[in-house]
Formats: C-alpha cells, sequence, structure tokens
C-alpha cells in the first residue's frame, strides 16, 4: 500500500494502551504519536509510530497539531488538579486551527462520570453525576468534544474505562502484601475492571466502527464487590486475604485517594460495546485476567531462573 495514501491517526497520550495499539494500527494507517518528551521517541519508532514532541500544558508547542489528522485517539487524561479539562480544549483548539479537522476522534474516558449509583445496574443513558473532582474532570472534557463533534461534523467516540490491569504490577499485590484493609461486607462497593488488551481492542473497533457522538462502557462481565476482588488477587498469587474494617475505621489507615473509590459503587453492563462495536473480550472476567497475569509472572520468574 501506497503510505502517501494511507489515512493518518494521531495519537495524543501515548502511554500502556496505546502502545499496545500503534503495532496494529501501523500496519494499516500512518501513525503519529505525541510525547512530552524527546527521549521517548525511540521507543515509539520502534513500535511504528512517528513520534511528535507536544504537550498539552504548552500551547505554543501544540501547532504541529493541526490538519495533520484523519482519525484521533485522545488518551491523555485531565490534570489532577483544578476545574474542567483544559488539556482537551487546547487539544481542539490545535486541531481546528488550520480547517482541516479530524474525520473521527476516540477519547479514553472513565466510569467515574457516573459517580455513586449504590450498587445499581447502570448502562450509557445513565446521568452523569460525578461524586469526584476527578470524575467531574472527565465529564467537563466529554462535553468539550460532544460539542466539538456536533459543531465540526467530526464523529466523536467516548470510551468509559474502570480500573485497568494487565500484569501483576498493575493488580494490588503491594497493598495485600502490606495487609492494607477493604471495606467489611455491609460497606463494601462493586468495583468495575477492564483488561488493558481489551480496552485496546475497544479503540480499534470505535475506529473502524465510529458512531458520532456515543458512548461506551468499556468494562468486563464480573459482578464483584471490592472485597471479593482483593480476595481474587490474594488466592490466585497465595497471599493472605485482607482484613475487613468498617468505612469508619478504614478512614484512618487509609489515604484519601485510596477511600475515594470506596465512596463509589456501581455496576456497570457492557452490551452497547459488544452489540454496537462488535468486541469479544479477551479477558471477560477478573479470574481470566488474574491467570493471565499469574502466566507471565511465572513465565518471568522461570526465565530469571534459567
Amino acid at each position: 500500500m501506497n503510505r502517501r495514501k494511507m489515512k493518518q491517526v494521531l495519537i495524543v497520550g501515548s502511554g500502556d494502551v496505546a502502545r499496545r495499539i500503534i503495532p496494529w494500527l501501523a500496519r494499516r494507517f500512518r501513525v503519529c504519536a505525541v510525547v512530552r518528551r524527546p527521549e521517548e521517541r525511540a521507543a515509539l519508532r520502534a513500535l511504528g509510530a512517528r513520534a511528535l514532541v507536544a504537550d498539552l500544558d504548552q500551547p505554543s508547542s501544540l501547532g504541529r497539531l493541526a490538519g495533520i489528522a484523519d482519525y484521533v485517539l485522545h488518551c491523555a487524561p485531565p490534570p489532577a488538579t483544578g476545574q474542567g479539562d483544559p488539556r482537551t480544549g487546547r487539544l481542539l483548539a490545535a486541531l481546528q486551527h488550520r480547517g482541516s479537522l479530524p474525520r473521527r476522534l476516540i477519547y479514553i474516558s472513565t466510569t467515574g462520570v457516573y459517580g455513586d449509583c449504590g450498587g445499581d445496574w447502570l448502562d450509557e443513558t445513565r446521568s452523569l453525576r460525578p461524586t469526584s473532582a476527578r470524575g467531574a474532570r472527565r465529564v467537563a472534557a466529554e462535553g468539550l468534544l460532544r460539542r466539538f463533534g456536533r459543531r465540526t461534523g467530526c464523529r466523536v467516540s467516548l470510551l468509559r474505562a474502570p480500573g485497568i490491569y494487565d500484569s501483576a504490577e498493575r493488580l494490588p499485590l503491594a497493598r495485600l502484601h502490606k495487609g492494607e484493609p477493604v471495606l467489611r461486607a455491609e460497606d463494601d462497593v462493586f468495583t468495575n475492571h477492564i483488561h488493558a488488551d481489551d480496552l485496546a481492542a475497544a479503540c480499534l473497533a470505535a475506529l473502524r466502527r465510529p458512531q458520532a457522538g456515543r458512548a461506551y462502557n468499556v468494562v468486563d462481565d464480573s459482578d464483584l464487590k471490592m472485597a471479593a476482588y482483593f480476595d481474587c488477587v490474594a488466592d490466585a498469587f497465595g497471599l493472605p486475604r485482607p482484613p475487613r474494617l468498617s468505612r469508619e475505621d478504614a478512614a484512618r489507615v487509609l489515604s484519601p485517594l485510596q477511600m475515594s473509590f470506596m465512596r463509589e459503587s456501581r455496576r456497570i453492563g457492557n452490551a452497547r460495546l459488544k452489540k454496537e462495536l462488535g468486541v469479544h473480550l479477551a479477558y471477560p472476567t477478573i479470574a481470566a485476567g488474574i491467570a493471565a497475569a499469574q502466566a507471565i509472572k511465572h513465565s518471568e520468574g522461570s526465565s530469571c531462573s534459567s
């Protein structure tokens, strides 16, 4: 295929999920990935992407993003503090600066936009009522993107992801080793997860099947409370199950950030993800994902001992 005639994908936020996608994209598109530091360019080039140094916190660095992409994959999070999401605002301003707009834009948001739902089941029609500043910033970003799509005709898709995991390093093993508590049954909350490979697959599906203005819950099929999730990980890796505490007692030993995740309880359906985007989850349950993480850890251990 003539690479000059290939569509170009711009990736903003070149973290783990984006790096899983780049090799697949590079066989079908020209891929340009934004990095904040020049020393990150080599790793992205090795994956098949052209690396572009720019920083969403530095508007003067974003001029090169204008008019270069047919499709955009926006993986960059909002700032950790403040109101709204100025990073997304700056990105959208840069993309339309020269009048040549992307045809599709995929944004990785969070299920935190729903806030606390008291353990209810929900789908994408649920009202957005974030209970944390993190969730509020994501709601602001989604609003900016929806308005951008309506104004410009760009097909914007929103992928709402929960806690992302893959290998053992992204499971709560450190907390289990420390013996940190979880909530007792009467205080516990429902929690949601997605394997990084499945989130990457959802991004690719959204690029292939864009639905303007649609949101998708990118979650697995699990129906677990947080304590049960920690127990699953502990049992799989031969660690003691965590102690149970009341919410009041847990607040004395856990950080405010940790407690913030224990104030929101929701069970999230993924029917739209499967029906409209045709996503088949490689890791439909936490148990399947943990088994894969165990296999990786065992393989790494065998390599070190050989």
